[in-house]
């Protein structure tokens, strides 16, 4: 039996790549849980608590910027861990999204599968 490691909120609309990370990151003993979009996500991760948050910035309902802003909001959301997993390589977002003290942002083109899970696994440490 493969020992649970924490638990991951995937925020992302995109149901093929949400799907493809939930796949993964529960065969590497994660618990998943799924935002379908930055509405249903951030209900979710306020009610859950989960260990980290992987966040889309482009969705409808709420982008993952306006996510991001309430959940600081929240007692508990304030020290949440999360990353934000977008398409667009933007230094303005990733300089808004450090004022809400996130430190990881990553452009879904640019990492794997592999990437993505050795960068959970140090975050999750």
């Amino acid at each position: 039996m493969v020992k649970k490691k924490g638990t991951i909120l995937i925020i992302e609309d995109e149901t093929a790549l949400r799907k493809a990370l939930a796949n993964k990151l529960s065969k590497e003993g994660f618990i998943i849980l799924e935002g379908l979009d930055g509405e249903d996500g951030l209900a979710k991760a306020i009610e859950s608590k989960p260990d980290l948050i992987l966040l889309d910035i482009v969705m409808p309902k709420k982008d993952g910027m306006t996510v991001l802003e309430e959940l600081r909001k929240d007692s508990w959301g304030k020290n949440a861990q999360v990353m934000f997993l977008t398409n667009l390589s933007d230094p303005h977002k990733e300089e808004e999204a450090k004022k809400f003290n996130v430190e990881h942002f990553l452009v879904k083109t640019d990492w794997s599968l592999e990437d993505l899970l050795k960068r959970i696994q140090t975050i999750l440490k």
